[in-house]
């Protein structure tokens, strides 16, 4: 049985580009579309849902939300089954507990004040910080649709971590469901000590540090089937910037989330809470178990 892919739903315009990116994912892949309302949400986010639907916040129709997503879903692609669930409960417990059989959970980018589409709600962070399942959060449209993927660039970040592993292998499954190049990217930078006194030549402890990423690349890359185009790019920086330069021509990015059995609160690391706050396009949070 081919798991769906899950969309959290509470009638913002956020959650409506979610729908929009997410059928067309599940176009993709071919797998059926769930559309999820816990109609609990305004319990976190009321008075900014009420004030996007033109509602008073304690009338927010579950069926009507539900509705109005699943017409927007069918009308952007006709041939994904899709279905539509509203659970009386609260908005992260409910989408975590719908992750545990979900190919992906996907959520929208709720902006804060004058920072639209800057900053991230507290369900789509929590809910990434915490799934059992890939979560996608779609960010980088600032008008009210989501385009389709025109950029044909999927981009994964590597780090030290066992997590890259989870997050290359589901980056290499996006870029061919695409068909476009996947780009893996391993930041680097030498540390200040090592320039300044060093028996080697100038420039020489940096240099180390690249091969050092260039074999991580090599390394993590090493069990992607053919038929994917490979691109390995290592940069000097901070992770952070990196990955968030890469974000500006890139249809999706990839990084990767360690959880540790026992560990309470979120569990994201500061890369990925960093990109999914501040991506210029849609971020795909890969969990892994230590």
């Amino acid at each position: 049985m081919e798991l769906p892919l899950i969309v959290g739903v509470d009638g913002s315009e956020p959650s409506m580009r979610a729908v929009d990116w997410a059928v067309d994912e599940a176009a993709l892949r071919g797998v059926p579309l769930r559309l999820v309302y816990a109609s609990l949400w305004e319990r976190y986010e009321g008075a900014a849902l009420a004030r996007d639907l033109g509602w008073p916040s304690e009338q927010v129709p579950a069926d009507r939300v539900v509705e109005a997503a699943a017409k927007r879903a069918h009308r952007r692609e006709v041939d994904v089954k899709i279905s539509t669930e509203v659970l009386p409960e609260e908005p992260v417990f409910a989408l975590l507990r719908a992750g545990r059989e979900a190919s992906a959970l996907v959520m929208g980018s709720r902006g804060r004040s004058g920072m639209a589409e800057l900053l991230l709600g507290s369900v789509s962070l929590a809910v990434a910080a915490r799934a059992d399942c890939p979560v996608i959060v779609v960010r980088g449209s600032l008008d009210n649709s989501a385009k389709s993927a025109m950029r044909g660039r999927v981009v994964v970040g590597v780090g030290d971590e066992p997590e890259s592993s989870a997050a290359v292998r589901f980056a290499v499954q996006e870029a061919s469901e695409r068909r476009v190049p996947l780009e893996a990217v391993r930041a680097w930078r030498c540390p200040a000590h090592e320039t300044t006194g060093h028996s080697l030549l100038p420039g020489e402890p940096a240099r180390l540090h690249e091969e050092r990423a260039a074999e991580t690349l090599d390394a993590a890359l090493r069990d992607a089937p053919e038929g994917v185009e490979l691109h390995r790019r290592t940069a000097e920086g901070s992770a952070r910037k990196v990955l968030l330069d890469a974000s500006a021509d890139a249809d999706l990015l990839v990084v990767g989330a360690q959880r540790r059995d026992g560990q309470f609160g979120l569990q994201l690391g500061r890369v990925a809470h960093s990109v999914l706050h501040y991506a210029a396009c849609p971020v795909a949070v890969v969990p892994q178990r230590a």
